[in-house]
């Protein structure tokens, strides 16, 4: 068989198979954002509703620092990032996220959030406990957000 044959058919099957990947992993989001204000407070959804990819969610929490974030949830086996790919192992704040109006301290504890083909309704009510926790440790050591409560 030849490397093009095997190239269509594992073409095929992905396309095949598309539409219910997305669907399930959109529903994944959707429990997620609908869920975390029961979770968390002071956080900022960026990119559009319904025009943006049904498997990421990129959300700006407030007051903490997103690497701290990331790290936490990392000891809970949970894999997040800070950033896109194109921007892995920058130090700096988002220009993205800084360009559509985003503080620079906000643009600094974002998370990015992406289900695969493996992920469950399970999978998210842990990330939000496990998220829950962290930004709770976190904000009880927070300058930014003492300073906020005091104001």
């Amino acid at each position: 068989i030849s490397s093009s044959a095997i190239f269509q058919r594992h073409y095929e099957l992905a396309a095949r198979d598309m539409n219910s990947r997305m669907s399930k992993m959109k529903k994944l989001k959707d429990l997620l954002l609908r869920e975390l204000p029961n979770h968390i407070d002071e956080y900022i959804i960026n990119g559009h509703p319904e025009l943006s990819l049904p498997n990421l969610v990129s959300v700006s929490i407030k007051y903490i620092e997103g690497e701290s974030l990331v790290l936490m949830l990392d000891d809970e086996n949970i894999a997040v990032s800070t950033r896109s790919a194109c921007a892995a192992g920058a130090l700096q704040a988002s220009h993205v996220l800084l360009s559509i109006g985003r503080e620079f301290a906000d643009a600094q504890g974002t998370l990015v959030i992406t289900f695969g083909l493996d992920n469950s309704e399970a999978d998210v009510s842990r990330f939000l406990k496990a998220l829950r926790d962290a930004v709770k440790t976190l904000r009880e050591i927070s300058p930014l957000y003492a300073k906020a409560a005091h104001a």
